[in-house]
């Protein structure tokens, strides 16, 4: 960080021209460490009064799409606009006022501190009375199970309310169209970045979630996520176990077959053979395709390094 530390509040928003407002009021405009403070509005195709209102309400800056293109695309968005803005740290919160703004110093002041890269706000999940108790079950084995796949520990995987250091932002690249919340934490986590969590303050719900119709379709949707994610991070250890699966599999046949051969019976069991093999070429193409898409993993590094040394240079040139 510069000697002038600036702190951009990026907001994504759906039609929000009722909730904006409170959502803006309750940001701070003051905080320790920080020496500008400044609002984003990425307007994800509003087709209410969310830019006009973002204006009444003295947003800094408003940027977004004609259209509507998904809460993953408005955060990555954002974060693309707050570096080419010379943003230090960032932090990201929801347009519904789900999360009380007033603790923003408390998710800054680990990055301000050089303690973090990214820190994520603890919603505390098994406290909110207005979470089902298979919601709060889901919120917990989910982050447990997020905290496997990324190698980090963070009790509350999900929340949006987020802080990231400038160097964090720069080194992620959300390529999911649900959410950024999961894909963002296992690259961070397999990026080594230093990951804390604070507890937070959440608000009175105003309205219910739009970035799911039901339980059913979170799970689904976040669960395919994480596959890709991970798959995409770990491919060769993706592949290389059902490979080896099909590998200890063949070996079934292949023994029976010997096992008839040694008897003197092998002709009458050739199928036995076959289905080894099958089971064999299954296993091969398995391990081809791990170290093939390790291959493509490691050029992905290689491109992520170098347009994430463009984006500095290019915003450092603004």
């Amino acid at each position: 960080m510069g000697e002038a530390v600036k702190l951009i509040i990026q907001i994504p928003c759906f039609n929000e021209e009722g909730t904006l407002p409170v959502t803006v009021e309750d940001l701070p405009r003051e905080i320790n460490g920080v020496d500008e403070i400044e609002f984003l509005i990425i307007d994800d195709g509003s087709e209410d009064r969310t830019r006009e209102v973002a204006k009444e309400c003295g947003v800094h800056h408003i940027t977004g799409f004609s259209g509507n293109r998904g809460l993953a695309r408005a955060f990555q968005h954002g974060l693309n606009t707050c570096l080419a803005l010379g943003a230090d740290i960032i932090v990201n919160t929801d347009a519904d006022n789900q999360y009380s703004g007033h603790d923003i110093p408390k998710l800054v002041a680990p990055i301000v501190k050089g303690e973090a890269d990214i820190v994520v706000g603890d919603r505390e999940t098994h406290t909110i009375s207005h979470f089902s108790a298979f919601k709060k079950f889901l919120q917990k084995h989910g982050s447990i199970l997020v905290g496997k796949a990324s190698g980090i520990e963070v009790p509350d995987a999900t929340s949006g309310f987020r802080a990231f250091s400038r160097e964090a932002a720069l080194s992620l690249n959300v390529i999911s169209d649900f959410s950024y919340t999961l894909e963002t934490l296992i690259q961070a986590g397999r990026k080594r970045m230093r990951i804390e969590s604070v507890p937070i303050r959440t608000n009175e719900k105003l309205r219910e979630s739009r970035l799911f119709t039901s339980m059913f379709s979170f799970v689904r949707k976040s669960g395919s996520t994480m596959v890709r994610v991970y798959t995409t991070q770990q491919p060769l250890k993706v592949f290389l176990v059902p490979a080896i699966l099909f590998l200890a599999a063949s070996l079934i046949p292949f023994g029976r077959f010997l096992y008839f051969v040694a008897k003197g019976n092998g002709g009458g069991h050739v199928q036995s053979l076959i289905f080894g093999l099958v089971l064999f070429f299954v296993s091969g193409f398995l391990t081809i395709i791990g170290v093939l898409a390790e291959l493509i993993t490691a050029n992905r590094k290689l491109i992520e390094e170098i347009l994430k040394t463009t984006r500095d240079k290019r915003d450092a040139a603004l």
